[in-house]
């Protein structure tokens, strides 16, 4: 359990509208502890992967002051990668056994942080790595306040969360003031193009999750209407067949080339 001062969320971090709009259903989201639990280890998973993406641009940039704040960088996401899987085992753990947990996810109401979104570091300048960093980490940071928010079912969660969140603070605020630094006739430029492919990815993301979810009730609804279609005409066809042997063709010249 955590002090008060760690649990002060950062004063420029806010919800969004559309999120805070969203809250009966965030809070449904994080009420099933199976759901809390699962959503906890991917968070995990994603955070392991920021800081392994966040050394690897240690190691490329040229820039000895982005060369420590991204190892910075990387420490914390790792610490981040350790509380939720610490806490999501916990959850699991104090489970009952055999306890179903509901399979539906919902990672389109609350997808957490989803890191660097495959982005590949390699590609990338300090000027445009620092404008995504940026808008993904603010992204992040205001999802996490929201789910403090609705998580007094789970007060032990909600301290991981206070804990995480001044961390995405710093990294929302370093990434844009050094983005100034690196870039400061173009960084507003750089954050609309940032914008825009994080805006294409989730239109790429929402159109995979849509093409999934047709794709299924397509299948449903043969499965279910055209199938028992084919098996009845293939039931009707069957009763025209006669059963057993049958007599050949009359005035058919027996032949090894021929059927009957």
């Amino acid at each position: 359990m955590v002090g008060a001062k760690a649990a002060r969320r950062p004063r420029k971090v806010v919800s969004p509208g559309f999120d805070r709009f969203l809250r009966p259903v965030h809070r449904w989201v994080w009420a099933d502890a199976h759901r809390r639990a699962s959503k906890l280890l991917r968070f995990a998973v994603t955070e392991a992967e920021s800081g392994r993406d966040m050394t690897r641009a240690a190691e490329c940039t040229k820039d000895p002051v982005l060369r420590r704040i991204y190892l910075k960088h990387a420490m914390d996401e790792q610490k981040h990668a350790n509380l939720f899987t610490g806490r999501g085992r916990a959850i699991l753990a104090a489970l009952p056994p055999g306890q179903a947990g509901g399979s539906f996810q919902a990672n389109w109401f609350s997808p957490g942080e989803r890191g660097l979104d495959e982005l590949k570091v390699d590609e990338e300048t300090d000027g445009s790595l620092l404008a995504f960093l940026h808008l993904s980490e603010m992204a992040g940071a205001k999802r996490f306040v929201v789910y403090m928010d609705v998580l007094g079912v789970d007060p032990q969660t909600r301290d991981v969360f206070s804990i995480v969140l001044p961390d995405e603070a710093f990294h929302m605020s370093y990434s844009l003031t050094q983005l100034k630094r690196v870039s400061p006739e173009s960084y507003r430029r750089r954050l609309v193009w940032a914008r825009l492919g994080i805006i294409w990815k989730a239109y790429l993301r929402f159109a995979a999750g849509m093409a999934n979810l047709f794709g299924g009730i397509l299948l449903t609804v043969q499965y279910f209407l055209v199938l028992p279609l084919f098996a009845l005409l293939a039931k009707r066809s069957a009763k025209k067949d006669l059963s057993g042997w049958s007599e050949s063709r009359s005035g058919a010249k027996a032949s090894l080339r021929s059927q009957y």
